[in-house]
């Protein structure tokens, strides 16, 4: 989804827009609740890993998807990606075609099923919780610490693409950041049985980065997730510049970009993601930070992935 996200929607207290739109966030409810009433689902001779949130963007999902991927390796699986298809989000499905193979279609079981059929013994599916037309073996849920759920409401009156009452489908919560009693109270209330572990965004070349100066640009969920890493590694970043997520960079802003960098005598940083979404004559001029998920307590989530496969 291309657009930047109200600030309204982050704030705790409920302002005078999410009143405005709350009717409409009730219409989006009752049209989610009917649509997993009627929608029949299917189920895949092989494990489905589902990883997906409720907050719009920003809570580190696809990264986690990409270590589960490597976990699955080490233990001898033939692992593969599943996305829905939209033009849109290339950029992740282009990252993820650099880690092993990815299935893409406009109905997720479809690809499941191609996966299925090319000797593929689990999947994980990169998105795709809020699509009841798929069961999910082993549902994860993954949320941003410092964002965790905004004002609490629906959009567009917030950022939720449900309610925390979806936490009941899920069988694993994954926080990004740092461990937070009152978030863990507030998960296992609405389910008591959930497993809830913890990831850290590790930095693989930030001494590339090192004693100098950097202009930093990012067009993703969470864009200040990628600037805080920068600055908690006591980067000099002279100028952090926003673009919405999936943001098309066109030529005319890629030259800006640079120009930025040169008058500030400065190196010009970006994410992964991002990266792959510039055209290649510019690459040469453009750096990227690379990130690697750490999950705490990983061999306790390991024995979740052993009850399904």
């Amino acid at each position: 989804m291309n657009f930047f996200k109200p600030k309204f929607w982050d704030k705790k207290q409920i302002s005078f827009f999410s009143i405005l739109l709350f009717p409409i966030s009730l219409l989006i409810v009752v049209l989610n609740f009917f649509k997993r009433l009627l929608i029949k689902n299917k189920q895949s001779s092989i494990p489905v890993i589902c990883v997906g949130n409720i907050y719009l963007g920003g809570t580190g999902k696809t990264p986690l998807c990409n270590k589960i991927f490597y976990i699955l390796k080490e233990m001898n699986m033939n692992p593969a990606f599943i996305r829905k298809s939209y033009d849109d989000f290339e950029d992740e499905a282009n990252l993820q075609k650099k880690i092993g193979p990815i299935y893409q279609h406009r109905k997720r079981f479809l690809a499941i099923e191609e996966a299925r059929r090319n000797k593929m013994d689990v999947v994980i599916l990169d998105d795709g919780f809020q699509d009841p037309s798929v069961k999910k073996d082993l549902s994860i849920i993954c949320f941003d610490e410092k964002q965790w759920v905004g004002n609490g409401l629906v959009i567009p009156a917030g950022p939720l693409r449900e309610d925390l009452s979806s936490l009941k489908r899920a069988d694993c919560a994954f926080i990004n950041g740092s461990k937070n009693i009152s978030i863990e109270e507030q998960i296992l209330k609405k389910n008591k049985k959930i497993k809830i572990f913890y990831t850290k965004a590790e930095a693989q070349n930030i001494n590339e980065f090192k004693d100098k100066n950097v202009v930093a640009f990012a067009g993703i969920g969470n864009p200040n997730n990628f600037f805080n890493i920068l600055k908690d590694h006591k980067i000099n970043v002279l100028k952090e510049i926003k673009f919405p997520d999936h943001h098309k960079y066109s030529d005319k802003q890629l030259e800006e970009l640079i120009q930025k960098k040169k008058g500030n005598n400065a190196i010009l940083i970006t994410t992964e993601k991002d990266y792959f979404r510039i055209k290649e004559n510019f690459k040469e001029d453009i750096n990227y930070l690379k990130i690697k998920v750490e999950i705490r307590n990983q061999n306790k989530f390991i024995e979740e992935l052993k009850k399904i496969i």
